[in-house]
């Protein structure tokens, strides 16, 4: 079996793709997604969010929301508005937000590659939002939502993408969120074989976003080919839907940190304990942290920078050498008493597409009492925890920009 393969997409009909086009399904709650597709019977919000056709507050892990999906799903075929292409193919997917540009490969990604770690995780899953995804695989008989992946760029393929894209694109869309997306189909089958066989030459590529979707594709492969007595490998269900761009073209924005309350402490005892492991420097100015090792503290509407102590940065752990590790293992933890942040409510998440602004509003309205700005993951660090077969701290990373949601989907038969 190949890394990748080409495959032939389902994908919105020649002039429907703005019609269709729409944000990944977990980037939006039930409200939001509502609202975002009113008056947009072709969004594909209808299938992806399919409970914001059922009554508000409708469970959307309940049986009536999969059928509602398929539904939407079988009208979407039935007019027409989604056509499979008639052969395999790769595509190329470029993605322009502001000054950023990034050009990835749209393939079908190998599930016993994903199952031995030649692609590669760097998160934990949870088994609820796994379900949620086998579920809708296995309703849609489709995958719906691509796992953005990544690799280490190649010669090779970059001389592919820019001899593809020096031609116009079939799509060229611009979304709500101001995010162009253009597609071009990758036909010629000395090319699709180039593409092919220079990816098989890697010795891993690695998930950006997606463990989800990874994990239930691993599930529905698994439960399809035990039910298949003359499964031969080359089934749709061993592969799953994927956009691989370029390690060199990814964008990661900071992942930031706010606390409802400092512990029981004081302002003045609370920079006291932090200045035991951090140099701490108060600031006029909003702090914007330009390196590793360097964070910005919101507390009291005043801003600080704090520089971890050097001697406290392991030497060869490349997990505990993050800057989420470091201020988890220094502050959050030891200070603050929050030591599992996946389940305690008392410690939040901001995306850094919101802006520094976000934090001080949360801090400023008393919601909470205390943010940190951090600098933000890079590619070289997440590749190294998943070579090292290890798992980052949550909300480690935020890519932008996001993959939009049915551009191209994979059918499983």
């Amino acid at each position: 079996m190949s890394l990748l393969r080409p495959f032939p997409a389902l994908r919105p009909a020649a002039g429907r793709a703005e019609d269709v086009a729409a944000p990944p399904y977990d980037v939006l709650n039930s409200a939001e997604a509502r609202e975002r597709a009113d008056g947009k019977p072709w969004s594909f919000l209808h299938i992806s969010k399919p409970e914001i056709d059922l009554p508000e507050g409708t469970d959307p892990y309940d049986a009536s929301v999969y059928a509602k999906g398929k539904e939407n799903f079988d009208r979407m075929l039935k007019e027409g508005v989604l056509i499979q292409d008639d052969k395999p193919c790769y595509y190329l997917y470029r993605l322009i937000m502001g000054s950023h540009q990034q050009i990835g490969l749209v393939a079908a990604a190998s599930v016993p590659d994903y199952d031995t770690n030649r692609i590669r995780k760097h998160e934990f899953t949870r088994p609820d939002k796994e379900d949620d995804r086998v579920r809708q695989v296995d309703t849609l008989n489709c995958q719906t939502g691509p796992v953005f992946l990544t690799y280490r760029h190649d010669a090779t393929i970059d001389k592919i993408v820019n001899e593809v894209t020096a031609g116009d694109p079939e799509v060229n869309i611009t979304t709500d969120d101001g995010i162009e997306h253009a597609f071009w189909p990758v036909t010629d089958q000395a090319t699709i074989d180039t593409i092919t066989n220079t990816f098989d030459a890697m010795n891993a590529i690695y998930i950006a976003d997606g463990h989800h979707r990874s994990a239930a594709a691993s599930r529905v492969c698994a439960s399809r080919k035990a039910a298949n007595p003359n499964h031969t490998g080359d089934e749709a269900y061993n592969y799953f839907l994927t956009v691989t761009f370029p390690d060199n073209q990814m964008m990661i924005l900071d992942y930031n940190r706010v606390i409802t309350d400092l512990n029981g402490l004081d302002n003045e005892s609370f920079l006291a304990k932090v200045a035991e492991r951090f140099e701490v420097t108060k600031s006029a100015t909003t702090i914007r942290p330009h390196n590793n090792a360097e964070f910005g503290m919101y507390l009291d509407r005043s801003w600080y920078k704090l520089t971890i102590k050097p001697e406290l940065i392991p030497a060869d752990d490349p997990v505990a050498r993050l800057d989420i590790s470091l201020l988890a293992n220094n502050l959050i933890d030891p200070i603050l008493g929050i030591s599992d942040p996946r389940r305690d409510k008392r410690i939040d998440f901001v995306g850094g597409i919101r802006g520094l602004e976000e934090l001080e509003k949360r801090v400023n309205s008393g919601e909470m009492a205390a943010a940190f700005a951090l600098y933000p993951t890079s590619m070289d660090q997440l590749m190294s925890v998943a070579d090292a077969n290890e798992v980052m701290p949550p909300k480690s990373t935020w890519f932008e920009p996001k993959l939009a949601d049915g551009l191209a989907s994979h059918m499983l038969d």
